[in-house]
């Protein structure tokens, strides 16, 4: 299985650090890490990625401003990007995939079910 390479934006220390420990644990995988959107920018910018896991809900610029910057940049466009979010009713399913989003996780999730939600919304072989 080749590594995959997955950037997290997420303002919260303790869910990134869940995540971090979950897809390097479980699928073997490199982790990056942005405390906001700004910064998910800049490194995803930067860096070769296989995927964005970000959250919707943050403060200054949320999960789906920052989706609208990635889809807008031409490094950044084709990125697949999956949205953390507590709001999974079916009217904010249908707007987030209005938006190009790849696939949505809920919050909460479960660490050790995580990294095979990631490849079955991806469609990675394992």
């Amino acid at each position: 299985m080749s590594t995959k390479r997955i950037l997290v934006i997420d303002d919260e220390e303790l869910i990134q650090e869940v995540i971090q420990g979950s897809l390097e644990d479980v699928g073997g995988w490199e982790v990056l890490l942005a405390r906001s959107g700004r910064e998910g920018l800049l490194i995803a910018a930067s860096q070769p990625l296989d995927a964005i896991l970000l959250d919707v809900s943050m403060p200054e610029m949320d999960g789906v401003e920052t989706l609208q910057k990635l889809r807008s940049q031409p490094d950044t466009q084709a990125i697949p990007v999956i949205f953390l979010t507590a709001k999974v009713q079916p009217a904010d399913k249908a707007h987030f995939s209005q938006l190009g989003v790849t696939g949505m996780i809920a919050k909460p999730f479960d660490p050790m079910t995580l990294t095979a939600e990631i490849v079955e919304i991806m469609d990675w072989q394992l």
